[in-house]
């Protein structure tokens, strides 16, 4: 190789390795500094019970939605409303929904609880995201100075609604996410894995958001205020989108005066059900991978986009070495990123995961292994299609 071009070659190699590690190393703080924002708002008080109201689509959910529904009825803040939003279903949630409604709406009973439920049932939904019309009539309907998302298969903890309100004490914050992780189906990797893989976007989201760079956002475990949404314009403002949560956090960071915060304690994990195979697991993270390459928002488009295609670099530059081993730089940074961020997701999310112990070692190769194959199949035009 010519000397010029040897010394194109060293840049390119050497000066990927220090951007990606520099980039995963300025993520680590924003992940601190989050942790400590997160901190100071569960020490800091709550004036009043502000009225909440929660948001929950129901879509054929009759088989996923026990567990919800026990959590809900847990809740320990008073004021609030729950608006079901019966999406067209058709196998038998709107009556497991009038029976939950009926035992548990407890404006003005005895306990002194102020927990008001309705059901809004839709006939039609012209999409064309369909969840997204669903919550934007939910939303018309709703009275609360705050609105809180979750989805039917969610379990939410008992303190989950005040807490998340407690973080929203700051007048200028607009929007709070929290995280959302999964229950473990079963042994084995695949299991394993899909949890771990839910605590990493999130771990991913968090430190984005603790440097000014939030663009993402889990819509199942998620509270904005209603100031930030008269801001943008109403939720029919935000574009459709096949990540929804995503466009609403976009809009709201880049048509607002709002800030974005991540809750990181264990006081608002969610928990939802894991995948049953790896099939509808990869759909489900090609759709998540896809709103994030594909982002109207165009500062989430580049952070994104930017980051899926350095991983996938690194992680195909493996099985090159052999033949290049000069490449080791590439593949060096992103593993030594992966473990950084191994280990910073269990510090954080630990507690909400399966103990499994040195298993989690193999995510430090799998998971950017598992990011570069989504990856691709985005760039190649690969399009999921999720429930419906």
């Amino acid at each position: 190789m010519e000397p010029l071009l040897w010394q194109i070659y060293n840049i390119f190699r050497f000066g990927f390795f220090i951007i990606f590690t520099g980039l995963h190393a300025f993520l680590m703080l924003g992940l601190f500094l989050e942790w400590r924002r997160d901190k100071k708002a569960c020490n800091g008080g709550q004036t009043g019970e502000p009225l909440v109201s929660v948001i929950i689509p129901i879509h054929n959910e009759m088989q996923r939605m026990d567990g919800l529904l026990e959590s809900l009825g847990q809740q320990e803040y008073k004021n609030t409303e729950i608006i079901f939003i019966n999406d067209r279903s058709t196998d038998g949630s709107a009556a497991a929904l009038d029976k939950f409604i009926m035992e548990n709406n407890t404006a003005d009973g005895k306990s002194g609880r102020k927990m008001t439920m309705h059901l809004l049932t839709l006939t039609e939904n012209p999409g064309p995201n369909r969840k997204q019309y669903a919550l934007a009539r939910g939303i018309e309907m709703s009275a609360g100075e705050f609105v809180l998302f979750t989805d039917a298969d969610c379990v939410v903890p008992p303190r989950w609604i005040s807490s998340m309100v407690k973080r929203m004490s700051d007048p200028e914050t607009g929007a709070v996410l929290g995280p959302v992780l999964k229950i473990s189906g079963g042994k084995g990797f695949f299991h394993l894995y899909q949890c771990f893989e839910h605590a990493v976007r999130y771990m991913y989201l968090a430190a984005s958001t603790g440097i000014g760079a939030a663009g993402g956002g889990f819509g199942n475990n998620l509270i904005i205020s209603r100031t930030s949404l008269d801001a943008i314009g109403g939720y029919g403002s935000v574009p459709p989108s096949q990540t929804e949560d995503a466009a609403l956090i976009s809009k709201i960071r880049s048509g607002s005066r709002y800030k974005i915060r991540c809750g990181i304690k264990p006081d608002i994990h969610v928990m939802t059900r894991g995948e049953k195979d790896w099939k509808t697991l990869i759909i489900q993270t090609l759709r998540w991978n896809n709103g994030g390459l594909f982002s109207p928002d165009l500062n989430t488009r580049l952070n994104f986009g930017f980051l899926m295609i350095t991983i996938s670099m690194g992680i195909i530059a493996i099985p090159i070495l052999p033949f290049v081993p000069s490449l080791w730089p590439l593949s060096a940074a992103v593993l030594i990123s992966m473990t950084a961020n191994t280990i910073a997701t269990l510090g954080l999310f630990g507690v909400s995961l399966p103990k499994k112990g040195a298993a989690y070692i193999l995510q430090c190769v799998f998971t950017p292994m598992f990011m570069t194959f989504l990856t691709i199949l985005g760039l190649c035009g690969v399009k999921p299609k999720w429930r419906e």
